[in-house]
């Protein structure tokens, strides 16, 4: 029977694997792939760090994610801008910190003067479609967050997360039931678009973000079967989450609940792969990018195997160290895994370089990683930066609504309730001028070494931790007494990028405050 790992012991593990697999694997430029590329975006929702074969997961059957891993870039140390999903998104389509527009935590919406991957490669004339999981604004028509709003020429997608048979909007109309498992739901729509995309000879930007694996779980009956002997000590422990049937918090074994969430991931991995054949049937896998990651770290449901420190809504690794993966035949010819730090705020100007389109002439927090595509980068010529905003003064008193409450009511229903509703409503707040409360909330800086974390345990803002990541990938040894200096330059760093963070929130970016 297989055992789970210690956290230390499965650091020490996946560590030797990744060693091993870049120093077999060459680390030369390639040659131009010629032709602007077809992109995929691909983000699975909760989806942590070692939830894969690839990474040595004890119990997982990921062969699509383990075939790219195997064939692609391998991004061993990719992170999620944020440890929760909507912010994370804001990041991917904009290339900005989510907290420079507001759209601090799940259920906070963008703001709609942002300027969005979509807008940018549509403009260069690429389709662009998004399928699955919106989550920063209604999709409904006359929302102007919806997708097509914010650049996207069709979609099919939810206001947040969904399950078998979803119910979705088709470019802004009124939730209709899509049968069947709904990773491979969004899937289908993806291959529709892409096909009509390639029938008008135009390059496509496709973004497929899925339900899975968040909870609550559930599986077809081929996928619960690979899970049924998990080990026993799974069922001597009860985990809290969602009830399918009730939508209300129901206390259940985790070895139930793990089984549900495993055939969640291999359904997914499913998915990815009937997309991964359609483009080779097609003639079109050798020029498009494929690039998966998760949105952010680990949920509570899913923690026996995390090999990291923290879980989902926390800044350490186990909160926003996510699967990264590349595959793009044309370019990246020969498998390679990485150590470089990389971000899903990257992906933005990532794209822009690969579409030969100019970034947005405002802040950016990603930075182009084609360099890495190349072969060529051996490391981040900057820090990241991590911040859960502290949202409770900004909901106090009588704050002014950045977009009409009517305007940012959900529509499409999911199965976890919240607020007496089956759907989600956004919410987004002007805020005109900068207090010293806004700089709160934990926050982190990661260079190419060390981790500086402010506030991660508990939120207390007096915990100061410096970690070396090449050393301490489990954030066990405090070295901010013993390495001073370090964690003194890296909090100076820290603070200088809120203050540009907190002064985009104003709405300067936009031509004044709060977008005057």
């Amino acid at each position: 029977m297989k055992r789970s790992l210690t956290r230390r012991q499965f650091v020490e593990r996946t560590a030797g694997i990744a060693g091993a697999f870049a120093a077999a694997c060459s680390p030369e430029p390639r040659e131009s792939a010629g032709p602007r590329p077809n992109i995929v975006l691909l983000m699975g929702d909760d989806h942590a760090w070692d939830e894969t074969a690839y990474n040595g997961h004890p119990h997982l059957q990921t062969p699509t994610l383990d075939e790219m891993a195997s064939t692609g870039l391998r991004l061993d140390n990719f992170y999620a801008a944020s440890p929760v999903c909507s912010p994370t998104r804001g990041s991917v389509l904009t290339g900005r910190h989510p907290n420079r527009y507001g759209t601090f935590t799940p259920n906070w919406s963008m703001r709609p003067e942002e300027i969005t991957i979509a807008h940018i490669l549509g403009k260069a004339g690429y389709a662009c479609g998004h399928f699955g999981k919106w989550h920063v604004g209604a999709v409904k028509a006359g929302s102007p967050l919806n997708p097509g709003a914010m650049g996207f020429d069709e979609w099919v997608s939810h206001d947040n997360f969904f399950e078998m048979n979803p119910q979705l909007s088709r470019n802004g109309g009124p939730p209709q039931r899509f049968e069947g498992e709904s990773s491979e739901v969004v899937i289908d729509e993806a291959i529709r678009f892409i096909g009509g995309a390639a029938a008008d000879r135009r390059p496509f930007l496709a973004v497929v973000w899925f339900g899975s694996p968040h909870e609550p779980y559930s599986g077809l009956d081929e996928d619960l079967a690979l899970y049924d002997d998990l080990p026993a000590e799974y069922a001597e422990r009860t985990v809290r989450l969602t009830g399918m049937d009730t939508g209300l918090p129901v206390e259940r074994p985790l070895r139930d609940v793990l089984r549900e969430r495993y055939a969640e991931i291999t359904a997914m991995d499913r998915a990815i792969g009937k997309l991964r054949s359609y483009l080779a049937d097609e003639g079109l896998r050798d020029n498009t990018a494929l690039w998966y990651c998760g949105d952010n770290g680990i949920p509570a449901s899913g923690l026996p195997t995390a090999p990291f420190r923290g879980r989902k809504g926390n800044v350490y690794e186990g909160g926003v160290r996510v699967p990264g993966i590349v595959e793009w035949p044309a370019k990246i010819t020969q498998p390679r895994a990485t150590a470089v730090n990389a971000v899903t705020s990257d992906m933005l100007p990532t794209l822009c370089e690969l579409a030969e389109a100019p970034p947005p002439e405002r802040p950016l927090d990603g930075i182009g990683l084609k360099a890495l595509l190349d072969g060529e980068m051996t490391e981040r010529p900057s820090p990241i930066c991590f911040w859960s905003y502290d949202t409770r003064h900004e909901t106090a008193g009588d704050p002014k609504p950045y977009i009409d409450p009517q305007l940012q009511e959900g529509t499409t229903p999911l199965a976890k309730i919240m607020d007496g509703r089956f759907t989600r409503n956004f919410r987004n707040f002007h805020h005109p001028e900068i207090a010293e409360d806004d700089f709160l909330g934990a926050r982190a800086i990661l260079d190419n070494r060390y981790k500086l974390v402010i506030g991660g345990e508990r939120g207390d803002e007096t915990v100061k931790e410096l970690f070396d990541l090449r050393a301490d990938q489990a954030e066990e040894t405090n070295l901010v007494e013993a390495q001073p200096e370090i964690a003194a330059d890296l909090e100076r760093q820290l603070r200088e990028w809120q203050e540009s963070v907190l002064n985009s929130l104003t709405g300067k970016d936009y031509g004044g405050p709060s977008g005057g």
